[in-house]
């Protein structure tokens, strides 16, 4: 069963079916009181980053974009921690994601709900995903001297360079 995510305008009064409240927007929305908000969470580390929020505008024509733009940012390690935090949440109960915007079908919560309601494997989904599993890590190839990539070849005058070997004194 997919959970229970609904999304709201923050400044419409808490209904009592709406579960934990959660806040999505980056600034505190204009004119609301704190406590009149009634929040459970104010979940700053998932609001779209104010380029991305700027460059959007809230015109309908971008949203597409706005949400593709705005799930790879989602994929972030704060956004990503966060992310999984609310998915947790909303796994155990209702959660109403608000936002000050004034049309939520084109709205940052619009597209959290989208990803909460239809993907537990992460931002992108399933459908995002080519094929395999988690990212390769490279680490063991980085020399702890100099910071070279290994097989590219290391950094003038590192002494954990092979090439360097037999030229070294002792």
């Amino acid at each position: 069963m997919s959970p229970d995510v609904r999304v709201r305008r923050v400044y419409e009064k808490p209904a009592a079916g709406d579960g934990a409240r959660v806040l999505v927007d980056r600034i505190w929305p204009r004119g609301l009181r704190k406590d009149a908000a009634r929040l459970d969470e104010w979940a700053r580390d998932l609001a779209p980053s104010t380029g991305l929020r700027t460059w959007y505008g809230h015109d309908p024509a971008r949203f597409g974009e706005f949400g593709r733009r705005y799930r790879a940012e989602l994929e972030q390690p704060g956004p990503a921690a966060a992310l999984a935090r609310l998915r947790e949440r909303a796994t155990a109960r209702p959660v109403t994601l608000l936002t000050a915007t004034r049309d939520v079908a084109i709205s940052q919560a619009a597209v959290l709900a989208e990803l909460l309601r239809s993907s537990p494997a992460g931002p992108a989904g399933d459908a995002g995903r080519q094929e395999g599993g988690e990212p390769a890590c490279y680490a063991h190839l980085v020399c702890p001297e100099c910071g070279s990539v290994t097989t590219e070849g290391h950094q003038p005058g590192c002494s954990l360079d092979p090439a360097r070997a037999g030229t070294q004194r002792h």
